[in-house]
């Protein structure tokens, strides 16, 4: 029973250790504690995630996303295309993607 018992707290340990190493990995620590926000994220977009997005990366996984989309299922691209609300935003796309293979 004793060692049933030294083998779960042994266990739960390397589980509590392990978890932290994931969050170092996932959640890694902000430049200013305390929850403030710097001027340089300040204005849109706040997430981490959407600033990961809007830079020059993120435009290029979207863009490697969309052609794969386009390849694989042009019928759905279509339809996807055909949502998109107004000829501007159509438009800064295309030039967008243009401006991109012109680099």
């Amino acid at each position: 029973m004793k060692d049933d018992g030294e083998s779960r707290k042994q266990v739960r340990a390397r589980l509590a250790q392990s978890r932290e190493e994931y969050r170092a990995i996932l959640d890694p620590p902000r430049l200013n504690p305390a929850g403030e926000t710097s001027a340089s994220h300040a204005g849109f977009p706040r997430s981490r995630t959407m600033r990961m997005l809007m830079g020059k990366g993120g435009l290029r996984t979207i863009g490697v996303l969309a052609a794969g989309v386009l390849l694989m299922r042009p019928k759905l691209a279509l339809k996807l295309w055909r949502m998109l609300p107004a000829k501007i935003v159509k438009r800064l796309l295309i030039g967008r993607a243009l401006a991109m293979l012109t680099r």
